[in-house]
């Protein structure tokens, strides 16, 4: 019988330097859209996806994202004391009490692949997810990591998490030749990392969704440094193809893309355009700054 996923994978090692000077001293991974921090969203969504054990991978930078999901004694007293219930919830739910995270230090900058590597020793032989916390997803509740899990259990292959990208762009992401498609899956003929738009053979990318088995990991190890000098992920998967099948999955959601300003930016905007509790406060003031096309921008959003 075919183990269910319940691992995860955060790696969450890199310094943040597009958002300096802000990154300084503070993960990226930490920056907040509304009032969560990125972190916070991944491990949501893999939570929701039924995963229980969040294994983090880190570096000595990143304590913050450690204090996060500890708990904070100090802070839900003076929450208790004040009467302030609603908040005390939220603290203590921001990772579920079944639920278990993990940390393991990434020594070296050496990549995703390398980041993924490290935790093979908590992993061990079971399948596991892969998210990174830059690629936002809102999928409207429809749990993006469990529309993975869901093709994972029919097919019994890794699933990749992809969407079309501009051609002009495929340069910065890792990118699938889609072969035989069954709805949302494709199985996966080949993948390149960052292909200039004049020989890539699609415009399908992957971006921070994986299901993986385990195999990858005797890839991860011997493969010899790719791009930038790291060990790439993709590389590894590209080998795995030569001995399992994969998948790439279209999964249903919109991305933002929070490692670029631009995007999180985006990304702000709009999910406080849908927050409950400042969505109409928010809206009124875009409408009285900027005109009737603000609503226009709302709708256009929600719809």
């Amino acid at each position: 019988m075919d183990k269910i996923i319940r691992k995860a994978v955060f790696p969450v090692a890199g310094l943040g330097t597009r958002f300096l000077p802000a990154t300084k001293a503070n993960p990226k991974e930490m920056l907040t859209v509304v009032d969560k921090p990125l972190i916070q969203y991944a491990a949501e969504e893999a939570v929701n996806a039924g995963i229980d054990e969040l294994i983090f991978v880190t570096s000595s930078s990143k304590r913050a994202i450690e204090d996060h999901f500890d708990k904070n004694y100090e802070l839900e007293s003076e929450l208790e004391k004040k009467g302030k219930n609603e908040l005390l919830k939220i603290v203590r739910e921001v990772v579920p009490a079944n639920v278990t995270c993990v940390y393991v230090r990434q020594p070296e900058a050496l990549g995703l692949g390398h980041a993924v590597l490290c935790a093979r020793p908590v992993v061990g032989e079971e399948p596991f997810a892969v998210i990174l916390a830059d690629d936002l997803i809102n999928s409207g509740g429809n749990c993006v990591l469990a529309q993975m899990a869901s093709a994972y259990n029919q097919y019994h292959a890794s699933v990749l998490g992809v969407e079309e990208v501009p051609a002009e762009e495929t340069d910065k992401y890792g990118i699938v030749d889609p072969g035989k498609t069954d709805g949302r899956v494709s199985l996966v003929q080949s993948i390149v990392e960052k292909p200039a738009p004049e020989v890539a053979r699609s415009n399908l990318a992957v971006v921070g969704r994986y299901i993986l088995t385990p195999t990858i990991f005797n890839y991860l190890e011997k493969i010899p440094r790719g791009a930038g000098g790291e060990i790439q992920l993709t590389d590894a998967i590209e080998q795995l193809l030569l001995e399992e099948k994969v998948l790439a999955y279209r999964f249903e959601g919109k991305r933002y893309d929070c490692g670029s300003k631009l995007g999180y930016l985006q990304a702000t905007v709009e999910y406080a355009l849908q927050h409950p509790e400042l969505r109409d406060d928010f809206l009124e003031y875009l409408v009285t700054e900027f005109g009737q096309g603000a609503k226009k921008l709302v709708q256009a959003i929600n719809h």
